[in-house]
């Protein structure tokens, strides 16, 4: 008898009514919930306002803290509500894998994907990234998508699964700045150490420079002329396209005034190879 009544007890999925403290579990939801928002808006902020060292391992910490505290909401509900045996983990499991992979396919993998990134860091809040031609600082990282603003402020949400498919180029990786390239095209006759000279000079006296990196100067020749690029680093990530703007019109004044010509974009084009 006292052998049916424990196999009984084992394989009840579910606690007795009476038994199940339903205003607890409430509690931890509004808790968890209030503590998710709290950091969601507390550490942008201290991010914003605190060292800027600091400030993408900051932003960083809130994908893992909202994680965290899922998990601990979730192993503290789950004995409440279920009779947690290991048969009833074997009896649950295998229903949710049923209901998971015809129900749920997608959204899941974008679950697992987000879980995946939030320890392997293929991107994080404040990482500027291209995913799928899209450009733009990660603003926030969710369990089930991430969140681009580009430069145009236009708000993009793409979901974790694109890791699984898709390349993913990240202009920092977790660094406080990124490299910028200005390009300047310049006709063929024209003497090539000094434009590489005038071209550094405009590099190292913008306003948005970050000394602590170095500014390359590289030049590639072409059928139509010359093709140059400035790469150098600003001191905020956030004023890139400040700094390329900067050192694009310094950069091509700088030009005009040695007396080089530069080359017209559909002359640019005539000289490409066909695809």
């Amino acid at each position: 008898m006292g052998g049916d009544e424990s196999r009984d007890q084992a394989i009840r999925l579910l606690n007795d009514i009476q038994d199940i403290s339903f205003g607890k579990v409430a509690l931890i939801i509004l808790a968890t919930w209030i503590s998710i928002s709290a950091l969601r808006r507390l550490l942008p902020y201290l991010a914003a306002h605190g060292p800027a060292d600091a400030r993408l391992y900051i932003l960083g910490a809130v994908p893992i803290a909202r994680l965290t505290l899922t998990a601990i909401a979730i192993v503290w509900i789950l004995p409440i509500i279920f009779n947690i045996t290991f048969q009833n983990f074997l009896v649950i499991a295998g229903a949710a894998s049923v209901a998971i992979g015809f129900a749920f396919k997608d959204y899941v993998s974008s679950l697992i994907a987000g879980i995946v990134a939030i320890f392997e860091k293929p991107y994080r809040p404040g990482d500027w990234v291209t995913i799928d031609g899209d450009y733009g600082e990660v603003k926030r990282v969710g369990l089930r998508a991430l969140t681009l603003n580009t430069a145009d402020d236009n708000v993009i949400t793409v979901p974790h699964s694109v890791i699984w498919s898709a390349n993913v180029s990240n202009g920092n990786d977790g660094a406080r700045t990124l490299q910028c390239v200005a390009e300047f095209f310049i006709q063929t006759a024209h003497d090539a150490s000094a434009v590489r000279s005038t071209l550094q000079d405009v590099a190292l006296t913008s306003a948005y420079l970050d000394y602590h990196h170095p500014v390359t100067v590289v030049l590639q020749e072409a059928p139509w002329g010359t093709h140059y690029k400035i790469r150098a680093y600003p001191f905020d990530m956030r004023d890139q396209f400040l700094f390329i703007s900067d050192l694009t019109l310094r950069g091509r004044m700088a030009i005009q005034s040695a007396g080089y010509e530069t080359v017209r974009l559909p002359l640019i084009r005539e000289g490409l190879p066909e695809e």
